[in-house]
């Protein structure tokens, strides 16, 4: 192991630096607004969580969590996602006082790395969770917050790609031959590596007509122009009957623009069980958040109750954001000893209009071009004039 130079960070950690954290934190404040607005209530959970509850319940991989051991001998770890600590929550105290749940939260997520490769291993996430209801339409309030969500970050370009994982699961079960040859199809699809998948039925020597069927099925679903297309890929399917009704639903309330519909999407959050999706916009090639219904996780905490919500991640949100029109306003009031009380008095008066004022001494400078620059407006007390 060779050692730790001083300024180095862990793996994917990173500093974040003022200009970054405003933006970041005024995107936090318009989610909670958003997310107050339709009725959610916000909910923190600790950083912390015990391994044999949260770290083996949640869909990510071992190899990506962060542990550790506490004095008296359990493994922790970091938290790897928001919905796993929150159904904790919900189904060992919440549910049992209050049906339906609507909770929202903002808070960090934590995913260790094997090779640096740009990941972070630390990043913010917003989202909602309506936990307690089943139905179909506890799942459009989710993509209509969403929906709301990116339009109230001034986002224009976008799309919220949706899927069902019922439907895909009864696909594969029905044109593979075992278990392995579903996962190994699944995981190409996770990848979006359709040239893959399409190899990889030619490789598994299946019946020509389970292969014919899976390569049309990549091909339509990829291309999909109406829900009732898939109806062939699938005997009597109650959740191609769910996409529909969940369509016209969208429809009615005039969002099919900001959707689409596609049968090949797969997640490597393993609880999904019904309707999944993903959130795209113009300048990122990462989706800039997912969600779903995820009823089989309330089922490992032992509750029957239905589950479904959806995440964003703030740092690829940071990337699409709008440029702001007018930059922030800020004042420094520069002082000589003897003028420090008339710049905390001028300094008052500006704040309590509203603006933002740095007092700052003249001895504490030692390179006062530079420090000046980073402010809109410079005021020297004992030249009274502005910069």
């Amino acid at each position: 192991m060779s050692s730790i130079k001083k300024f180095e960070k862990p793996l994917g950690m990173r500093d974040t630096f003022p200009r970054i954290y405003e933006k970041m934190e005024r995107a936090r404040q318009i989610g909670r607004k958003v997310f107050r607005s339709r009725g959610f209530d916000f909910i923190e959970t600790p950083t912390l969580e015990y391994y044999d509850t949260v770290g083996k319940a949640s869909a990510i991989s071992d190899s990506f969590l962060f542990k550790l051991v506490d004095s008296q001998g359990n493994t922790l770890v970091l938290r790897p996602d928001m919905t796993t600590p929150i159904t904790r929550v919900a189904t060992s105290k919440l549910l049992k006082e209050k049906i339906p749940l609507r909770l929202a939260y903002s808070a960090n997520v934590f995913r260790a790395q094997q090779m640096e490769g740009g990941r972070p291993a630390e990043f913010g996430q917003m989202g909602v969770e309506i936990i307690g209801d089943k139905t179909i339409f506890a799942d459009s309030e989710v993509l209509i917050t969403a929906i709301q969500l990116i339009k109230e970050f001034g986002i224009e370009s976008f799309k919220l790609t949706i899927g069902h994982a019922g439907v895909l699961h009864d696909i594969l079960n029905d044109y593979t031959d075992n278990e392995e040859q579903r996962e190994t199809l699944r995981n190409l699809l996770v990848e979006r590596n359709y040239v893959g998948f399409e190899e990889a039925v030619h490789e598994f020597d299946l019946p020509i007509t389970k292969a014919n069927a899976l390569l049309e099925f990549i091909n339509e679903a990829t291309n999909l122009t109406s829900i009732e297309d898939m109806e062939k890929y699938v005997r009597k399917n109650d959740g191609i009957e769910y996409m529909k009704q969940l369509s016209k639903l969208l429809d009615a309330y005039n969002l099919t623009q900001y959707v689409s519909f596609d049968f090949t999407l797969s997640s490597h959050m393993s609880y999904y069980t019904g309707m999944l999706f993903e959130i795209f916009a113009s300048g990122s090639g990462f989706p800039l958040g997912n969600g779903g219904r995820y009823d089989g996780l309330l089922h490992l905490f032992g509750s029957d109750a239905g589950a479904t919500g959806f995440s964003i991640r703030i740092d690829r949100l940071l990337e699409v954001l709008p440029k702001e029109e007018m930059e922030e306003e800020t004042i420094c009031i520069l002082f000589d000893d003897e003028d420090f009380i008339k710049a905390l008095d001028l300094a008052t008066a500006l704040r309590e209009q509203g603006a933002r004022v740095t007092v700052q001494s003249k001895k504490g400078l030692i390179n006062r071009e530079a420090f000046t620059k980073q402010f809109s407006r410079v005021v020297d007390l004992s030249q009274e004039e502005t910069q």
